[in-house]
């Protein structure tokens, strides 16, 4: 066979998508290689990611420079995919080519864009664009992988596509997160952002489904009413589309409570959800929750939304769940589980056994016997 895989996004720059990407052809270029008919992989990249990529037996790769609804994308990508007379081609993300005709299988992620479209797609040719796009390649694709089974509830749901046409492959997370025991390995990443105090912690993008106004107007009863002696550090590279979170601590007055580190590499991640109290997700819609995974991985308790995907990823007692929508109830449930040593023991323990359950190599090891399996000749 040969199996085309999108690697336009590639690689921890395009956070989740990217890392499931990255270790998705990993796994498959390793499980290939033990085969004793090896498949044909052929991989097609961006610019920095093709240049970054060294090619090896049974794999090829391509340079498209093809962005994401861009006219290159319908025009130049699809012509390298007719070009290389793929048996199959996955994509990791939605954005196939809306003339492409021969087999292939999509993973959806999430539905945030339908759901939450946000302060970027404002336009109405913008998310026409996108709704055209999505539609096209769960439509046309012959199986959708879904990362949670809220995903696949809400692409029956929204896009009206059948039950047997989706099959849920869980992410993984990745062997890097780990729990540190020698407290003074993340001594200097907590001097480098100023962290002089216990914290809670909030890893991710800032859009609007994050909820991190309500996250910071949370971290205020914590503060006042409740009467904790905490800071809350927010990771994440600034973005002017979403000043609300930097105008809520400044309208609070939390300016100098709150820690915004901008983006933080992988080593620096580790060592915050090591470092944190609490880990928080306060987000009113996830496809997956990947920082739920690493954060128990590394032996932090977690509080998080009851809402969307958020309950199965955390499964059954191994979080403290809350209402996102209300700072109230948020700030009622981080405040005991703070006070409370022994959930905090109880939760670090379930949910570093919840954690192990979630693989790269279980997911890579699904996809491939998806794909090899349907489409083999």
């Amino acid at each position: 066979m040969r199996i085309g895989i999108d690697c336009r996004m590639f690689g921890l720059k395009f956070t989740g998508i990217g890392r499931c990407a990255y270790e998705l052809v990993k796994h498959l270029i390793e499980k290939n290689s033990q085969l004793e008919n090896p498949h044909q992989i052929v991989l097609f990249f961006n610019k920095n990611e093709y240049h970054e990529f060294s090619e090896s037996k049974n794999v090829k790769k391509i340079l498209v420079n093809a962005q994401h609804y861009s006219i290159k994308e319908q025009t130049k990508f699809l012509y390298k995919l007719y070009k290389e007379k793929l048996d199959v081609v996955h994509f990791p993300h939605f954005n196939v080519p809306l003339l492409y005709r021969r087999p292939y299988t999509v993973t959806i992620h999430d539905l945030t864009l339908s759901l939450f479209p946000g302060n970027k797609m404002t336009k109405w040719y913008q998310r026409l664009a996108y709704y055209i796009v999505i539609r096209n390649a769960v439509k046309k694709a012959k199986k959708i992988i879904a990362v949670s089974e809220n995903t696949k509830s809400d692409i029956m749901r929204m896009l009206r596509i059948p039950d047997k046409k989706i099959q849920v492959i869980y992410n993984g997370v990745g062997e890097e997160f780990e729990m540190i025991d020698d407290a003074t390995q993340f001594k200097k990443t907590l001097d480098k952002y100023n962290i002089k105090k216990e914290f809670l912690l909030y890893t991710g993008v800032w859009r609007s489904h994050k909820n991190l106004p309500r996250l910071i107007h949370a971290f205020a009863l914590i503060k006042h009413k409740y009467n904790l002696d905490l800071q809350l550090v927010i990771t994440g590279k600034h973005d002017p589309y979403y000043p609300e979170a930097r105008h809520a601590t400044k309208i609070l007055n939390l300016e100098k409570e709150v820690i915004f580190t901008g983006a933080v590499d992988e080593k620096e991640l580790v060592h915050l959800y090591n470092a944190a109290a609490v880990y928080v997700l306060p987000s009113l819609y996830e496809g997956f929750g990947l920082p739920i995974l690493e954060s128990m991985k590394c032996g932090t308790p977690v509080a998080a939304s009851n809402v969307s995907s958020i309950p199965e990823i955390c499964g059954d007692g191994n979080a403290i769940l809350f209402d996102p929508y209300n700072p109230e109830d948020m700030a009622e449930k981080i405040n005991t589980l703070y006070r409370d040593p022994k959930l905090q023991i109880e939760l670090i323990e379930k949910g570093m056994k919840r954690a192990q359950e979630f693989t790269w190599e279980r997911m890579s090891e699904e996809t491939y016997k998806l794909i090899t399996t349907k489409f083999s000749k």
